[in-house]
């Protein structure tokens, strides 16, 4: 009995360390180590490219158990930044993001799952969540990658990732027909989250 007691006892130990390890961060919005971009065909011609100025989340991350980690990521969508004041505009209207009646896109995660390493032996993984635009909400999976972790010169503790995925503008409500050839947006996300104090 008291054997099967100190095993418990040990595994219950075990577990609230594994729980402990797990760190809650913020993304870094102060020092703006954190980016939303994107690409989209212009007609078949050529391709537009910009991105977000206003963003932040928080997420917590364990480098030993990446399947634990959760996101959360939020845009202002009026930030958006293509090197055109007039078409930002546009982008912005209710042809497009409807800033005015949805200024937040943002992104939850609903799952991880570890994918191996890449070529330079950094582990990769799929994000899966919830992506909302424009008041629509559809499921997505952001090919990830954990990026490094460690402390800063300021005294902080910084982890570090990048994410890719393609998303359909067709899927998040009407917006003005560009044809076919401008239906995919491909979505790059790279940020930087200092550890809570």
């Amino acid at each position: 009995m008291l054997k099967k007691t100190l095993a418990a006892l040990a595994i219950g130990s075990a577990l609230l360390s594994a729980n402990v390890m797990a760190a809650d961060y913020v993304v870094d919005k102060t020092g703006q180590h954190a980016f939303v971009d994107f690409k989209i065909s212009h007609l078949g011609y050529s391709y537009i490219t910009g991105t977000f100025k206003d963003i932040d989340g928080k997420f917590s991350f364990d480098a030993a158990k990446p399947e634990d980690s959760k996101i959360e990521f939020n845009v202002n969508t009026a930030s958006v930044f293509t090197n055109n004041a007039e078409r930002d505009k546009h982008i912005s209207s209710k042809d497009f993001l409807k800033v005015a009646d949805f200024p937040k896109a943002t992104f939850v995660s609903t799952s991880v799952k570890t994918t191996g390493k890449n070529a330079d032996g950094k582990v990769t993984a799929d994000v899966a969540g919830d992506l909302t635009i424009a008041g629509v909400t559809k499921p997505v999976v952001v090919k990830a990658t954990f990026l490094g972790e460690g402390k800063d010169p300021w005294g902080g503790y910084r982890a570090g990732f990048e994410g890719t995925t393609s998303i359909k503008r067709s899927d998040f409500g009407k917006m003005m027909d560009l044809g076919p050839q401008s239906d995919a947006v491909d979505l790059y996300v790279t940020f930087e989250g200092v550890k809570a104090k």
